[in-house]
């Protein structure tokens, strides 16, 4: 967003004549909340987590400090709701993937899309490993967020294979989570971001065919 440097804290930009100044349109406290996101986000991606101060997104913003802290009350925070919002947009993107595929397409698909979208963040923005450090340093909430999400739609599947007589399982969430554990080396971004794609590829391959040979098993239960 382009600003007068000029402008001062609280949201005022001096007039062209250096007369009567222009305040900041008026927005409602979730468009203004979106707004620091937003900015929050680009700044994160493009200079780092550590090297952004609540101030420099505030000046870009045109606003106070205060004002940020209004809506957020810390930095991490901010990372806590970029993510969030990241998470949510991915996997209600994913839910409706290949459903009417067989299960075990499914789950290959759905690990496949999460590992690979990890993949393109870390390649196209570096500093987006910095933001997920400090979503594991700080146990921000967008962890249990991911989790369970990714849960909810491992049980869609299993239950899908429980149906159509390929999966032998009776408690369903138990099984989900144990499987989210298993998936974890190649869907969880840290552990993407500390192989080789090539190699990531080959693993969720592997991986996800020895779930779902466990999925199949009339000893699971």
């Amino acid at each position: 967003m382009d600003h007068d440097p000029r402008a001062r804290p609280g949201g005022c930009c001096p007039a062209a004549d250096g007369g009567t100044s222009i305040r900041r349109p008026r927005r409602s406290a979730e468009e203004t909340r979106e707004e620091i996101l937003n900015t929050a986000e680009t700044l994160f991606r493009a200079r780092g987590y550590a090297s952004v101060a609540i101030a420099d997104i505030a000046a870009d913003l045109a606003m106070s400090p205060a004002n940020v802290f209004k809506h957020f009350r810390t930095k991490a925070s901010l990372v806590d709701a970029i993510a969030t919002r990241a998470i949510e947009q991915t996997l209600n993107a994913l839910k409706a993937l290949a459903s009417d595929q067989p299960a075990s397409e499914r789950l290959y698909a759905l690990a496949h899309h999460l590992m690979q979208e990890h993949l393109s963040e870390l390649m196209d923005a570096p500093f987006v490993f910095e933001m997920i450090l400090v979503t594991i340093t700080e146990e921000l909430d967008c962890s249990d967020r991911f989790r369970e999400i990714v849960v909810d739609m491992l049980s869609d599947i299993i239950t899908a294979g429980v149906r159509e007589g390929v999966y032998h399982v009776e408690d369903v969430p138990r099984i989900a989570n144990a499987v989210f554990d298993a998936l974890a080396c190649v869907i969880h971004p840290v552990m993407t971001g500390m192989e080789k794609a090539d190699i990531m590829a080959t693993r969720c391959r592997e991986v996800v065919n020895l779930i779902d040979a466990s999925l199949r098993s009339p000893l699971v239960r």
